[in-house]
């Protein structure tokens, strides 16, 4: 049998899934139904917000189904209605064993790090805020647990020096969408071998990627400047690393968001959040070992700017230190 023979669902909610999507339609696969996120109420005129995966389904005239339950019985019935070969799941939501057991061929996932390594929910974050080199994409079967199935095919690529989340983030979606449809043809052909991830290495030197909240994302300048360089990049552009910026004499506090900071050669001492700038083109900081350099940051209520823009309109910058 070959790939486009089969009866494809489709599961994913992001832009990043959108690619394999994609994929698929652009490549003649036949996919026979999309499952999304139910569109939800966003923004201050509560206007419902539809996935990136329904609006591109919706363009190509697919069908679309949106559960707010994996369970439901009508959902299921649905599903089962659709009569599909083979399931394709890409950045969507942990699925029961009777949704993901149910097509002959059975589900298989994209998981955008190297498996059995950072399994989890933010995988390409937590690459790069551990100072890792390399990353990329696994395709694996499903089973009942998170992310531990048998390993299909891979995918590896370079983590560069100054590489935010959002360039390997975007870089593999392509890559991904790829293997994705390499997958698809060797599960119709037969052409593969389901490796079994104890195979690859040993539980406990599995690596995690849990889920990441706010005080995660905050910014310690008592560490050196690789950690501190590291946890921006690592949640560049999105959800961003925070941090504070302080008066010094009354205390106040502004909410401040940094998008990127370069290396520097100071070697003089400081408090780890001292601000030395020019007033006009830079921002250094002071790590508990080095100084970085602000390229890009956002205080609360305004916009993501460069750091020479930003500097000309908050003159008072000398004022105030990171905490």
């Amino acid at each position: 049998m070959q790939g486009k023979e089969l009866r494809i669902v489709f599961m994913g909610t992001p832009d990043f899934a959108v690619a394999s999507l994609k994929a698929l339609i652009s490549n003649g696969y036949n996919v026979v139904g999309v499952i999304t996120a139910p569109d939800k109420l966003a923004g201050r005129g509560k206007k419902l917000n539809e996935s990136a995966v329904k609006k591109y389904a919706v363009e190509n005239n697919l069908n679309v189904l949106q559960p707010e339950k994996l369970k439901n019985p009508e959902f299921i019935n649905k599903l089962k209605a659709l009569q599909a070969d083979l399931q394709v799941v890409v950045a969507f939501r942990m699925l029961p064993e009777v949704v993901w057991n149910m097509p002959k061929q059975g589900t298989f996932n994209l998981h955008g790090s190297l498996l059995p390594q950072y399994r989890g929910a933010a995988p390409l974050n937590w690459a790069i805020i551990n100072g890792e080199t390399k990353t990329g994409v696994t395709t694996f079967l499903l089973d009942q647990k998170i992310d531990t199935g048998k390993i299909l095919f891979k995918r590896e690529i370079e983590i560069r020096e100054n590489d935010s989340v959002g360039d390997i983030h975007d870089g593999l979606m392509e890559i991904g969408a790829n293997l994705v449809v390499k997958t698809v043809d060797a599960i119709a052909e037969g052409n593969y071998k389901a490796v079994s991830q104890s195979e690859v290495i040993d539980e406990d030197k599995i690596k995690h990627a849990p889920k990441i909240f706010k005080e995660d994302c905050k910014i310690d300048w008592g560490k050196d400047i690789e950690s501190i360089r590291n946890l921006i990049r690592g949640l560049s552009p999105y959800p961003a690393a925070w941090t504070n910026l302080v008066h010094k004499e009354s205390g106040k506090e502004i909410l401040t968001k940094i998008f990127f900071a370069g290396k520097t050669d100071i070697t003089e001492s400081a408090a780890a959040g001292t601000i030395k700038t020019d007033g006009k083109t830079f921002i250094n900081v002071a790590c508990g070992k080095g100084w970085l350099q602000i390229s890009e940051l956002q205080i609360a209520g305004k916009k993501r700017i460069k750091i020479g823009d930003f500097l000309r309109g908050f003159q008072q910058i000398r004022e105030y230190k990171f905490q």
